[in-house]
Formats: C-alpha cells, structure tokens, sequence
C-alpha cells in the first residue's frame, strides 16, 4: 500500500526498506542503542506492518506496527531522517498506519515516547489513564 506526501511516498512494502539505512538509524536511537542489524529485519518481517517513507527513492522514514490486527496495536521505532525531520513525516507514517485498512475497528493502540508527546497527541495519542495497571517483563531499566 502506498499514498503520497507531498514530495514524499510512503510504502508498507517491506522488499524496499532500506536495512542497512534503517540499521544505522535505530542503533544510534535511544530506544535500541546497539541493536544488531539481524534484529532489525526479523523485527520488521515479523511486525504487522513496516511504514517507510522515501524521497527520490531515498528513505528518510521508519515505523513498524505490532499487532494481531484485531485487537492491539503498538506502534514503534518510528524514525525520521534528521534531514528531514519537521515536515509532518513522523505524523504522516503514524496516520497512515492507524488508517490502514488491515488495522481497522481495533480496541487499543499504543506506543512509547521520550520526547515527542506533541507529535503523537496531535495524531489522537493521550497519556495512559492508568499507568500503574501496566506491567513490563524483561524491560530494559537504562532506556
């Protein structure tokens, strides 16, 4: 599936990703410092759906959405080129995945942030209403 951006495309069409590109972005992310590149496709062969965004078939964008398409939803490793970051992109990947037609009438969506609560609220995020019914096995306590 693919729908234009402006000056951009973004596709759910896993062959294009560019892995070494996405690699070096999510092993530098404070999300995934040092992730291995191995981790980095069984991730999105695996994920529901894998959002990358291209200009001049060059990818500036990255998202993966885990689901069971019926459900849940949680997106992750969103990432925008620092080139071209500012321009709605992070938005765009977000939206298109919440629209796309395989991920319909589901009862939750999440995700986490460090620092772009704006970015996702204004995609219809809010904070948890319960945090505290949460609960994490194997997390990470430095990221």
């Amino acid at each position: 599936m693919t729908a234009a951006f402006g000056e951009y495309e973004l596709d759910t069409d896993l062959s294009r990703v560019q892995f070494d590109r996405v690699h070096t972005w999510l092993t530098t992310a404070y999300w995934s410092p040092g992730v291995p590149f191995e981790r980095v496709v069984k991730a999105a062969e695996f994920s529901s759906i894998v959002v990358s965004v291209y200009h001049d078939n060059c990818q500036v964008g990255y998202l993966r959405v885990i689901s069971d398409r019926t459900t849940f939803g949680w997106i992750c490793d969103v990432y925008v080129d620092e080139a071209h970051r500012g321009r709605g992109i992070a938005k765009a990947m977000v939206k298109f995945a919440l629209e796309h037609p395989e991920h319909q009438g589901m009862r939750r969506w999440v995700l986490a942030t460090k620092d772009a609560h704006g970015v996702y609220g204004e995609c219809g995020f809010e904070p948890l209403k319960a945090p505290s019914r949460w609960m994490l096995f194997g997390a990470n306590p430095s990221a």
